[in-house]
């Protein structure tokens, strides 16, 4: 099964856009690749798959980067191991670090956005050694989100959290009216997904066992909490944060990690029209903020 479309945005006669299956230890990742040159790795968040990316890919491939978009286990076309603890960060961590070897490269250049982001900075702290430069969208670093989960207003926008430990009950809801839960998850981006990309995530959502597996991630995420506050450890990694101030889920406070967290910590940018699909909202802000920063002369140093 192909889940390539006819174009994407951006995309042009130049653009050769792949895609392939690597095994990384015991799963199995679907992923999209364009381009050719320095290796940049995108991960994608909640609800979504490697098509969030679809107007950074072609972009970025022109750019001069080689691009590579996974899906994240559990999601689409990937492997959905059963079982909550095969979604702890750890392992989804370690996913990303095996496609990168699989790919040919010793390091990448990283960016996560929301669930992704997550991913992102975990690989930054365990596997620090093939994060050249890392680059997240609307995704509190743990320590902040735990910090924020404290407060009752930040604690009401992720109810969903909580929703989502319940057994069996949530996997019901998501899938009820035509996955309304999820398209109602969607609904602030600007401009609004297009009944054409609305049907494609339906169908990645509807890969046998997919609603588990994607609700999984936040049963594990709150199991793991406290084991994964005690392992935090400070990210050496070149740093940008791109915020979307519109977020309806993360307050704008969230957007600023420590410092003693994120040392190497370039900036935040914050965009106040965007929503928390910061990608989407302003595809060519955060290309262009996206490849100034991994530009050879910023100082990345690794395998194309």
């Amino acid at each position: 099964m192909s889940s390539l479309p006819d174009a994407l945005p951006g995309s042009d006669d130049r653009t050769d856009l792949r895609e392939g299956y690597a095994e990384v230890g015991d799963v199995r990742l679907h992923y999209v690749e364009a381009g050719d040159g320095p290796l940049v790795v995108l991960l994608h968040g909640f609800p979504e798959f490697w098509f969030s990316w679809r107007q950074q890919i072609a972009p970025l491939a022109a750019a001069g980067f080689r691009v590579v978009a996974p899906d994240t286990r559990g999601y689409n076309l990937s492997s959905r191991p059963t079982g909550v603890a095969a979604y702890s960060a750890d392992k989804l961590a370690a996913d990303i670090r095996g496609l990168i070897r699989e790919r040919g490269a010793e390091s990448a250049l990283l960016v996560g956005h929301d669930f992704g982001g997550t991913i992102a900075w975990t690989m930054a702290m365990n596997h620090p050694e093939v994060v050249d430069r890392l680059a997240i969208l609307n995704a509190a670093h743990p320590r902040r989100l735990q910090q924020g989960l404290s407060k009752p207003n930040q604690l009401r926008k992720l109810w969903y959290f909580f929703f989502f430990q319940l057994p069996g009950l949530p996997e019901r809801i998501v899938r009820a009216r035509h996955w309304r839960f999820f398209r109602r998850y969607q609904r602030d981006a600007r401009p609004p997904y297009t009944p054409e990309d609305i049907e494609r995530y339906v169908e990645s959502w509807s890969q046998p066992g997919a609603a588990a597996a994607i609700i999984n991630y936040y049963r594990a995420a709150v199991r793991q909490s406290k084991q994964a506050q005690a392992q935090l450890r400070p990210i050496s990694a070149p740093t940008l944060v791109i915020w979307g101030q519109r977020d309806r889920y993360l307050g704008p406070k969230l957007a600023e990690p420590d410092r003693e967290d994120v040392p190497n910590l370039d900036r935040v940018e914050r965009l106040p029209d965007a929503s928390h699909w910061v990608h989407h909202d302003e595809p060519e802000r955060v290309t262009q903020l996206l490849s100034d920063f991994f530009a050879p002369g910023s100082g990345s140093n690794q395998d194309g």
